[in-house]
């Protein structure tokens, strides 16, 4: 019952009551967000949700749109400020997630979206990670988040779906909270920063 009905309860009802709570939070974010990296304050984009289907996932930009003389976009590096830095280091740029999950493309709980370009390089096994819809924390988080490489992520991910219950959501939930204040092991928010190392794993993947 949890899976397939309470799970979805719980998210719709939690994600409401923290949006309503966090409202001013949201705002004066939103007002910092414009003045110091530009608009637009939300950061669009697309990644694979539960069976794999498409969704706009949104977030706090954390970079601005500087380009260089020839109009291209600057390396990742050098648009991230050091407000940028703070929003993901304290996962502040993820709280429009919780829009995501109110209307259901995301579960508070759950495996971390990735790009969509990085769908066809899973293994049948790492595949199963999509049998659930993706959250805004998971197992592979709260087990070291960043720092644990990306094959012991997705084993946790596929540990996480298949042995979903209340009680291991709730333990980490709690771990999350934990973390967030004692900014434990946490870098940057996931990002293609982030996913170099993934690239290195398994060979190049082109665009």
């Amino acid at each position: 019952m949890y899976p397939h009905f309470f799970k979805r309860f719980f998210d719709f009802t939690l994600s409401l009551i923290a949006i309503i709570i966090l409202s001013p939070v949201y705002i004066i974010l939103a007002v910092l967000v414009r003045t110091k990296l530009g608009s637009p304050v939300i950061f669009t984009q697309e990644r694979p949700g539960k069976d794999e289907k498409i969704f706009k996932m949104y977030k706090f930009r954390s970079m601005t749109s500087e380009t260089d003389e020839e109009g291209n976009l600057l390396p990742d590096e050098a648009r991230l400020t050091s407000f940028g830095k703070k929003l993901r280091s304290t996962s502040l740029d993820e709280l429009p997630e919780l829009f995501n999950i109110l209307k259901g493309d995301m579960s508070i709980v759950g495996p971390r979206p990735l790009l969509v370009k990085y769908l066809p390089y899973y293994t049948p096994e790492e595949r199963h990670r999509h049998g659930v819809r993706p959250g805004l924390t998971g197992l592979a988080q709260v087990e070291g988040r960043n720092f644990v490489k990306w094959e012991d992520r997705f084993k946790l991910d596929c540990q996480y779906t298949n042995t979903l219950s209340l009680l291991q959501d709730m333990k980490i939930i709690f771990k999350t909270i934990k973390k967030v204040f004692e900014k434990e092991n946490i870098m940057e928010s996931t990002s293609e920063l982030t996913f170099a190392d993934l690239d290195k794993e398994r060979g190049t993947f082109d665009e």
